[in-house]
């Protein structure tokens, strides 16, 4: 995807794709239309290290309601943090955000995290478009 409303999301997802790769297996969550990775408690230093270097922003459900308009909306599309979630963006000042939620499992062994794009200014063709190069960048 060449589209420079994207370009900055799709190279963040890229190397996150590569960042984690051999670590997480992806698959294609279709109700949020992201791609979710499941591990284990013993591996979340690490992860979260790594979305912190390619998605610098952090809310929890304290501060989502003071964040960008962009954030609130991805926020709302994942149905709003409860206490121990989190949502990891990239800059909120861009049309294209690049998402990570953070969920832990009501068990205390897992955590499950779902990556996805937010571009409230494209179309449906164009989104369409968009995912199906997101998938792919995930191989899934």
């Amino acid at each position: 995807m060449s589209d420079l409303k994207t370009a900055g999301a799709e190279q963040i997802c890229r190397e996150l794709a590569q960042a984690f790769h051999g670590t997480l297996g992806w698959k294609w969550d279709r109700r949020f239309e992201t791609v979710l990775a499941e591990f284990g408690v013993e591996a979340k230093d690490d992860i979260r290290a790594t979305l912190n270097r390619f998605l610098g922003n952090l809310w929890d459900s304290s501060s989502v309601g003071n964040a960008p308009g962009g954030v609130r909306a991805i926020d709302d599309r994942l149905g709003g943090l409860w206490p121990g979630q989190m949502l990891f963006t990239s800059d909120a000042q861009q049309e294209s955000l690049v998402f990570c939620c953070w969920w832990p499992w009501g068990d205390g062994k897992s955590i499950s995290i779902r990556v996805g794009l937010s571009n409230q200014q494209l179309s449906d063709a164009e989104h369409a478009q968009v995912m199906a190069g997101f998938k792919t960048w995930f191989g899934v």
